[in-house]
C-alpha cells in the first residue's frame, strides 16, 4: 500500500527529453496522474523540455507550463530540480542521454527500443543499476487491462497448455513513397526499422504472455526502397513534397518463428507499410483446452473460448472491467472505453510508484535488455538464414 510521508504529497521535479509525438504523451500523463491516482504520494512538477528543433521546447513550456526550455539535454542532467527524466529522443541518443541522465542520479521513463542494439540497453540498465535509479520502458501495450487479463487466465491454466501464438503489428504509417526519409530509416540514427518500432512490442507481448523466447528463426524486408527527404524538421510520420530521394537503409517488415522455454511456438509478424492497415496489433494464444484473443483496435475487449468441449468449443466476447489490470483508475465499470494514451498515464503511475517504493513496477530496463536481445536476434537470423538460439 502506497503511504504518503508526513501525509502530505511530495513533489517530484520530471523533465522531458524530445518532445515531438511521444514528448507530447509523457507530459499529458504526467498531468494526468493525480486524477487518475490521488493517492500517489508524488505529485510530478513540470520542470524542464529539451528539444533541439529551434522554438519547439519554448511552444512546449507554453503550452504544458514547464519552468525551462533549454535545446540542450545536457541543461537538464544538470538540473538539481529535476529528479525524472523522460527520454523521447531518436534511438541513436537513448544510450547517451539514458547513461548520462542515470549517472547524475535521475530516475528514467525511456521509450523503447532503448538504444539500437541490447548492448546499448544493457549500458543503460547497468548505469541505473550502479546509480540506484529506477527505469520503466515504454512498452506500453502490456498495460491494457485486457491484456493483462489474457495474462492472468494463461498462468491460472485457464486455456490449458499453451501450444502456439501468433503476434501480429501492422500498420500504413510508412506505406506511401513520399513519406519523409527520416532518422527512421537510418542505421547510423534509427538502427533498425520495423524491429525496433513495432517488432519490439511484438518480443515484449510475447515475453510477458508466456516467458522467455529461447530460439528464433526471422526473415525481414525492404518494400519501400526510397523516400523524399525533408526539407526541415519533421515530427511523427509525414509526408513530404521533396523531389530528392534518398535509401531507406533498414526493414519495413519482419517475419520471425519463436520458440518458448514452455515449449510453445509462435509467429510474429511486424510491418510498416501494410496498405489497408492501421495500428493493426494484437495476438492469439491458443492452448490445449481454449484460447485468448486481443486486437488493440478494440482494445477493451477480450475474445475467450474455455472449457471442456475443446472441439467445438465457442468463443465469447468479455468486455474489460475494474478487476482488470488498472481499469477502476480510469473507469467505473466494465465496457466503458480506455484509450491509447490511457495506458501512458499507467505507465506513468508505475514510474512514479517505482520511486516512492524504491523497486520496479510495469516495464523495466531489465525486459528491455532482454527484447533487444531478441531483437539482435532476428537481426542475425535474417542475415544468416539460420535458427539463432538466445
Amino acid at each position: 500500500m502506497l503511504t504518503r510521508r508526513g501525509g502530505r504529497v511530495e513533489e517530484l521535479g520530471v523533465a522531458v527529453v524530445g518532445f515531438g509525438w511521444m514528448g507530447r504523451v509523457h507530459t499529458r500523463a504526467y498531468a494526468r496522474l493525480p486524477h487518475h491516482y490521488p493517492r500517489l504520494p508524488l505529485r510530478p512538477r513540470l520542470i524542464a523540455v529539451a528539444e533541439e528543433v529551434p522554438g519547439r521546447a519554448e511552444e512546449a513550456a507554453g503550452q504544458f507550463g514547464f519552468a525551462t526550455a533549454t535545446r540542450d539535454w545536457r541543461e537538464v542532467a544538470a538540473d538539481p530540480r529535476v529528479r525524472a527524466v523522460s527520454v523521447n529522443a531518436p534511438n541513436f541518443l537513448h544510450r547517451r542521454i539514458g547513461v548520462a541522465m542515470a549517472e547524475a542520479g535521475k530516475h528514467l521513463w525511456i521509450e523503447k527500443p532503448v538504444g539500437l542494439s541490447a548492448g546499448d540497453a544493457r549500458a543503460v540498465a547497468d548505469a541505473a543499476a550502479r546509480a540506484g535509479v529506477q527505469g520503466t520502458v515504454g512498452f506500453n501495450y502490456r498495460n491494457a487491462p485486457a491484456v493483462e487479463r489474457a495474462r492472468d487466465l494463461i498462468a491460472a491454466g485457464e486455456i490449458g497448455a499453451v501450444t502456439h501464438v501468433r503476434i501480429r503489428l501492422f500498420s500504413d504509417y510508412a506505406a506511401h513513397p513520399d513519406s519523409a526519409l527520416t532518422w527512421r530509416y537510418e542505421r547510423e540514427r534509427g538502427g533498425s526499422g520495423v524491429l525496433g518500432d513495432l517488432a519490439s512490442h511484438g518480443a515484449d507481448l510475447a515475453r510477458f504472455l508466456l516467458g522467455d523466447i529461447t530460439a528464433l528463426t526471422a526473415d525481414t524486408a525492404v518494400f519501400v526502397p526510397e523516400r523524399a527527404r525533408p526539407a526541415g524538421a519533421t515530427a511523427g510520420h509525414i509526408l513530404t513534397g521533396g523531389a530528392e530521394r534518398g535509401l531507406v537503409e533498414n526493414e519495413d517488415y519482419v517475419g520471425c518463428l519463436l520458440r518458448f522455454a514452455s515449449g510453445a511456438r509462435g509467429v510474429l509478424e511486424a510491418c510498416r507499410v501494410s496498405v489497408g492497415e492501421q495500428n493493426a496489433y494484437g495476438f492469439e494464444v491458443h492452448g490445449t483446452s481454449g484460447a485468448v484473443f486481443w486486437d488493440f483496435r478494440r482494445m477493451n475487449e477480450l475474445a475467450v473460448s474455455r472449457g471442456t468441449a475443446i472441439q467445438d468449443q465457442p468463443v465469447c466476447t468479455v468486455q474489460a472491467g475494474p478487476g482488470d489490470g488498472e481499469f477502476a483508475a480510469f473507469q467505473p465499470g466494465a465496457a466503458n472505453a480506455m484509450g491509447y494514451d490511457d495506458l501512458k498515464v499507467v505507465e506513468a503511475h508505475r514510474f512514479l510508484r517505482s520511486i516512492a517504493e524504491g523497486r520496479p513496477y510495469g516495464a523495466t530496463l531489465a525486459d528491455a535488455v532482454r527484447g533487444a536481445v531478441v531483437l539482435d536476434a532476428m537481426a542475425e537470423s535474417a542475415a544468416s538464414g539460420n535458427w539463432v538460439d538466445l
